[in-house]
């Protein structure tokens, strides 16, 4: 078959696999000569830096020292007493609030409660939120008096230009001009950073404290242990063996149910995709139809299918004369696992129909043909033609379902919830991280251990879907099929 168009011959795979392992040292010594080379900056910046603020205009000078004061010195009042009230309103809080809320963070306070005695002591979890909302407004602020030095240095060259000095109104008209992004933006980046920046910080920290039920229950205070939680996790005690077991199953669900979601979508799809296939509108139909049904509603529906004395069971006594299964009992690790595979299968692939179906449609049929004309087989076709261009479509959609799969919580948690199996603790062999994360924090109330395991599924799956999209055809290769 012609070598051309799409149709590039790639060297096999245990042959790029090597060529990637024969780099990894060179990777790793570019990594750190760039690191080098970054240390090596920081003089020159600083002396940048210090060079700069000897030569600044008298105004950005004013402006550095106290927000406000370079606008006023250039006549923009109204500017100048904005930045000023700001710069009043950031030391207020830190004077009566915001100094305090940073001490209290790394004590997490120093007067345990007792309520026996009437002693209301210290709340550790509040000091750290506190704490941590004070670090957010500070960095804030810190923005905030960059960009006042900022707007002083650009008012000073503009009106060195032989410009008038920009009055308020112009400042405020360019805002909802030619700045409208950045004031459009400032609600929706302010909720973002209060409603989810400042819990995934607080998460973060609470990783490295004792924060218990025990701890709740006990009244006492909470205290930074450093880097404890993430050594049980990789110790050789029973927490320990119970997180590389579960990690390693969570990944291979993952491969598994991304691969059978996947593909299974694009067999269905290639199906009703053939011409000779009558009423096409009605085999789609039924997969959407089980799409269309909330999954805990099904979920819960095979878990009773599968129960001892659900339907599955009753067949193979009573019609087939077998003995009937525990399926989901605490010993049956593969039969509970092959299940999930189905019933994920079941609630994912008809998306995945949907998706390739679109993409489908919109492949060129001279492709194949032309294929056909230098004599390949369908599977060849298959191979260079349809698998590449749904792939190279649907890489991002491929990367959030594995994301997907890997924290799916649901699936096991309606099916087998509830069961702690020998060698695990506080599990079960089906269980993925997202589920232990929940047994520990929220059943168990082992709420710094959760927090550690969350800031691992958060960098497993930072790392796998970077690494991935970035080697993928539609980073790397993004003119191809245009």
């Amino acid at each position: 078959m012609a070598e051309s168009g799409i149709y590039h011959g790639k060297p096999p795979l245990g042959t790029r696999l090597g060529q990637w392992f024969k780099n990894v040292p060179v990777r790793f010594k570019n990594f750190f000569a760039a690191i080098g080379r970054k240390f090596k900056r920081i003089p020159a910046r600083i002396a940048d830096r210090a060079h700069y603020i000897k030569t600044a205009p008298r105004p950005v000078k004013a402006s550095m020292c106290l927000m406000g004061v370079g606008q006023i010195m250039q006549k923009q009042i109204v500017k100048g007493i904005l930045f000023l009230l700001m710069f009043a309103g950031y030391i207020v809080y830190m004077a009566l609030a915001g100094g305090t809320a940073m001490y209290d963070f790394f004590s997490l306070g120093v007067v345990p409660p007792n309520p026996w005695v009437g002693i209301e002591g210290d709340n550790s979890v509040v000091m750290m939120l506190l704490g941590t909302l004070a670090f957010i407004i500070t960095g804030f602020f810190i923005s905030v008096h960059l960009a006042n030095i900022r707007d002083a240095q650009r008012t000073h060259d503009f009106v060195a230009r032989g410009n008038p000095t920009p009055k308020f109104r112009q400042s405020l008209a360019s805002m909802f001009d030619k700045y409208f992004y950045v004031t459009a933006l400032v609600l929706p980046v302010v909720g973002v950073f209060v409603f989810n920046i400042l819990p995934i910080i607080f998460m973060i920290f609470l990783a490295f404290t004792d924060y218990s039920g025990q701890i709740v229950l006990s009244g006492s205070l909470v205290s930074w242990i450093g880097f404890a939680n993430f050594s049980q996790l990789f110790s050789t005690g029973l927490i320990g063996s119970t997180f590389i077991k579960i990690l390693g199953w969570n990944l291979l669900w993952a491969v598994m149910s991304t691969f059978l979601n996947y593909f299974g979508g694009l067999a269905i799809a290639l199906l009703l995709n053939k011409k000779i296939v009558k009423g096409k509108r009605i085999w789609r139909a039924f997969p959407i139809l089980a799409f269309a049904v909330p999954g805990f509603i099904t979920l819960l529906a095979f878990k009773f299918m599968f129960s001892n004395l659900g339907p599955i069971n009753y067949y193979i006594e009573n019609t087939f004369g077998g003995t009937g299964q525990m399926f989901f009992g605490i010993d049956s690790k593969w039969s509970a696992r092959t299940i999930g595979w189905l019933v994920n299968a079941w609630l994912s692939i008809p998306s995945s129909m949907l998706l390739a179906t679109g993409i489908l449609a919109n492949l060129n049929p001279d492709l194949y043909e032309a294929a056909r004309i230098d004599g390949a087989s369908p599977w060849k076709q298959f191979i260079k033609i349809t698998l590449p261009f749904v792939i190279f479509a649907t890489t991002p959609v491929l990367i959030g379902q594995f994301m997907g799969n890997f924290n799916n919580f649901g699936v096991f948690y309606f099916l087998r919830g509830g069961i702690i199996c020998d060698g695990y603790f506080l599990a079960s062999d089906t269980d993925l991280l997202i589920n232990w994360l929940y047994s520990l924090s929220i059943d168990n109330k082992y709420y710094s251990l959760g927090a550690a395991i969350s800031i691992i599924i958060f960098v497993i799956a930072a790392v796998i879907s970077l690494i991935v999209y970035v080697k993928s055809p539609s980073y790397a290769k993004e003119d191809m099929y245009r």
